[in-house]
């Protein structure tokens, strides 16, 4: 019975450090951000909480940011400290306005 506790303990440990190191990834982070936030533009289109103006506007903001990120990025290939603070900042303003479009 230990056993099985301490299996299902280190079980347990071992999904949240894979999870945690996923995201940890420099690519995965912002990269997995955007997926996640076009994919709740998307499931309010689908359920009709976003109209097609809204929707238009979110997903021209979330082009935006994706450009903001390749400028970034095509200077060295990699995000800086002060560059993903921004582009964190951005995805923060974004996901505030698809959550106030989603249940206005």
């Amino acid at each position: 019975m230990r056993f099985i506790s301490k299996l299902g303990a280190i079980t347990a440990g071992l999904c949240v450090s894979v999870l945690w190191v996923g995201s940890a990834d420099a690519n995965g982070g912002v990269n997995a951000r955007e997926h996640r936030q076009r994919a709740r533009i998307a499931a309010g289109i689908e359920d009709g909480s976003i109209n097609r103006r809204e929707a238009r506007r979110l997903t021209r903001e979330q082009a935006k940011i994706e450009r903001t990120e390749r400028r970034f990025r095509h200077n060295d290939g990699r995000l800086g400290p002060r560059e993903r603070r921004r582009l964190d900042r951005l995805q923060d303003r974004s996901s505030v306005r698809i959550r106030r479009a989603r249940h206005n």
